[in-house]
């Protein structure tokens, strides 16, 4: 089909040319062929044993501005509802499905292979995946091993060879022109829209990767996941966070019963997590979780640069600081400067009574 479509750019050309053949043959442009011929993106899919996640769809929107092929991956001990989602969403040209117990735990020893495998068989020019733990995980692996550079954690694309990405904690931006023939890229889910599902039916390709075991000297023994009825903290549309102004784990409680009356996500600070009010799954900012949800509410957070790095691309941030001077109000839409415990109690009370209305 690629070949078909050079052919006819270069039916095109000749069509349109009155020159000698000498002149034909400098007209001729390669690169309008390249583009479509040899370039391709390969796209590993993030997803659990039950679904999709909202990552992967945000992927497809980073990978669609690269204006390739898309190729999506999935790959894992059970596969079948991720492929269903992914099959009806619009621009996706193949789906590969690799479904082997061998792959359970997404083990970078395995992945990296397997991803590997494909893309000596396809030889893609862009190999992108969600800034997931997973994606983080084996990617650096595969780029030692292709002897490429990794792009990590890009929030824009000027370009199939240019990106941007954050530095400094979040206080530059970093636009990156790319010289390997591979790129190698994690995107930030938070700095791109979720592709939406559509109505489309992407074919399904059963690929045999050889590769997909385990060595001897790895094994995958467990996960332990922590149940919540409350949203993932990096899925949620409103997000409540507490710092060290919280004084206790026990004051989290406040927090908790905030987050469940408006069915939002808790978050905290790394001084809040350091000082073990919380467990570290809850932590937001530059080394915890990145979060853009529609509503933030910081409670007791200075907003040192490393938690802002986490945050600040939510859509409305509210903070709540007795300290008038926190560097966390002059990222906020909404600012109370008061005391966390009056404040988070009677918003509390404000809430239920409105409820009971």
């Amino acid at each position: 089909m690629m070949i078909k479509r050079c052919s006819v750019i270069l039916a095109n050309q000749l069509a349109k040319s009155n020159s000698s053949s000498a002149n034909l043959l400098k007209n001729i442009q390669p690169l309008s062929c390249n583009g479509i011929r040899w370039n391709s993106t390969l796209l590993i899919a993030d997803h659990t044993e039950e679904t999709l996640s909202p990552l992967t769809l945000k992927t497809i929107t980073a990978a669609k501005q690269l204006g390739n092929p898309i190729t999506c991956m999935v790959a894992g001990p059970k596969i079948g509802p991720a492929v269903d989602a992914l099959k009806t969403v619009d621009g996706i040209e193949k789906i590969l499905t690799i479904e082997s117990d061998s792959l359970k735990g997404w083990l970078p020893e395995v992945m990296v292979n397997v991803v590997m495998e494909a893309h000596k068989k396809n030889n893609y020019s862009h190999i992108l995946t969600g800034a997931s733990s997973v994606g983080k995980n084996f990617l650096p692996r595969l780029a030692a091993l292709l002897d490429v550079s990794l792009i990590s954690e890009i929030i824009g694309i000027k370009s199939p060879d240019t990106f941007v990405r954050t530095i400094y904690a979040g206080n530059a931006l970093m636009e990156l022109k790319a010289l390997d023939a591979i790129k190698l890229i994690t995107v930030r889910g938070t700095a791109f829209d979720a592709t939406p599902i559509g109505s489309a039916d992407c074919p399904v390709e059963a690929f045999a990767a050889e590769s997909a075991t385990a060595p001897a000297n790895v094994k995958w023994i467990k996960s332990e996941l922590t149940k919540s009825e409350r949203p993932e903290l990096t899925a949620a549309n409103r997000v409540i966070a507490g710092g060290r102004g919280m004084k206790s784990g026990e004051n989290f409680k406040m927090l908790f019963d905030l987050a469940d009356k408006l069915n939002a996500a808790v978050g905290a600070s790394r001084a809040a997590v350091d000082a073990g009010f919380v467990p570290n799954d809850l932590q937001v900012g530059q080394t915890g979780k990145i979060v853009a949800p529609e509503l933030y509410v910081a409670i007791g957070i200075s907003g040192a640069i490393q938690h802002l790095a986490g945050m600040k691309d939510s859509k409305t941030i509210v903070a709540i600081n007795k300290d008038p001077d926190a560097p966390i109000f002059q990222v906020a839409d909404l600012g109370l400067v008061a005391d966390l415990f009056q404040a988070v109690p009677e918003i509390n009370e404000k809430i239920d009574k409105y409820i009971s209305k």
